[in-house]
């Protein structure tokens, strides 16, 4: 099956300018201009003249089965459907567990993962969740990494009161164990890490890549949280380190774009920065004695609507994309993010004012000029 995008104006998300896209099978086969597709083969033939082509967009941070619990069992959210995660322009996922890794696990993470592989999507996700012993599906960190296809690296919160507080050897031997993981498998391996509100959150990861772990190992999200620690962020990511942005959680600059904002004008490359969602995470909020006093869950598709937001704001649809798509993939360490000749295709289209058209994933298109053309199971 051929599908061929026409005449639309092309984010690579570096800008590329009006092009025509070639698809085969799951793969981009050509770029370029009047492009028309090989004779006597079916060919879908998408007219994208006034609307932009771009990457399909990566979250690495999404709940997928679900998050919550701080209230209570009835306060866990509920898991993410097929049909949210594609309206939200996601054609590439990274799942994580949040505060409770006892009543949900990465055995339902690896299950929600492949089912949603099965419907569509290319997802990922990390073992592990807040606390320490890292809960795993094998019972060891590097054997998750190398045995489990989807794992890409190992979830843990950090500085925040709900997490187990590891010591800093503690530590040591869970980056090393991503490190050497990662290594034998053939992938980056990273520590994603849940960063809190506690003082001085990076303290024993800078102790840690002083003794000679590289930094790239470690993705610290929810940055923007208070400013003490995007202060300590931003110098991370001068050294040289990816980190992320929540577009749907809490934010100490009052919204996630000028959190984004600040971070550029600090003078942080913007290849260094993510965004991701946390959708369908919990937002538990607590009073002064520690006690939970409301709960919400964050939207899956707060990627998307920071997108035009942060455009309108002067940030340049290459730098802005990137967050999502390229910067996101090279965090991660998958081979997504961009559109070029022999990568996956994984494509939004997207109106002039950046409201999604269609998305195409791995070369189905899945929605098409706003119509939902595949549905997930039970929806």
């Amino acid at each position: 099956m051929f599908t061929l995008i026409k005449n639309g104006y092309l984010y690579a998300p570096e800008a590329l300018g009006k092009k025509d896209i070639l698809i085969a099978g799951n793969k981009i086969v050509a770029i370029g201009k009047d492009l028309s597709a090989p004779m006597l083969v079916e060919c879908e033939t998408i007219d994208a003249n006034g609307k932009i082509v771009t990457p399909g967009l990566i979250d690495q941070h999404v709940h997928l089965t679900g998050g919550g619990g701080e209230g209570g069992l009835s306060t866990r959210t509920p898991s993410v459907k097929f049909s949210s995660l594609i309206q939200a322009g996601l054609t590439t996922v990274v799942g994580v567990l949040g505060t409770d890794g006892t009543t949900r696990s990465p055995r339902d993470l690896y299950a929600k993962a492949m089912g949603l592989r099965d419907e569509g999507i290319t997802t990922f996700f990390h073992t592990g969740s807040y606390q320490v012993p890292t809960v795993t599906i094998t019972g060891s960190i590097r054997d998750d990494l190398i045995f489990v296809n989807p794992v890409v690296g190992v979830k843990m919160a950090i500085a925040d009161h709900r997490g187990s507080f590891p010591t800093t050897d503690e530590l040591m031997r869970v980056i090393s164990d991503v490190r050497m993981g990662g290594m034998l498998a053939g992938k980056k391996g990273i520590l994603h890490m849940h960063m809190g509100d506690l003082p001085n959150p990076l303290e024993q990861v800078e102790e840690i890549i002083a003794r000679g772990i590289p930094r790239h190992h470690f993705s610290p999200t929810h940055v923007a949280r208070n400013k003490t620690l995007f202060a300590d962020a931003i110098n991370f990511a001068k050294a040289g380190a990816h980190i992320d942005i929540t577009s749907g959680g809490s934010c100490a600059f009052g919204e996630p774009a000028e959190a984004v904002i600040a971070a550029l004008e600090s003078g942080v490359d913007p290849k260094h920065l993510t965004v991701s969602s946390d959708g369908n995470g919990s937002l538990p909020k607590f009073d002064e004695g520690g006690n939970m006093v409301a709960i919400t869950a964050a939207p899956v598709n707060a990627n998307a609507m920071l997108l035009p937001e942060l455009i309108e704001r002067g940030v340049s649809p290459e730098i802005a994309l990137g967050m999502m798509t390229a910067n996101v993939a090279k965090s991660v360490g998958i081979k997504k993010g961009e559109i070029s000749v022999g990568s996956d295709a994984d494509v939004c289209i997207f109106n002039e004012d950046y409201t999604l058209s269609s998305v195409i994933a791995m070369g189905k298109t899945l929605i098409h000029g706003g119509e939902q053309r595949v549905i997930g199971n039970f929806e």
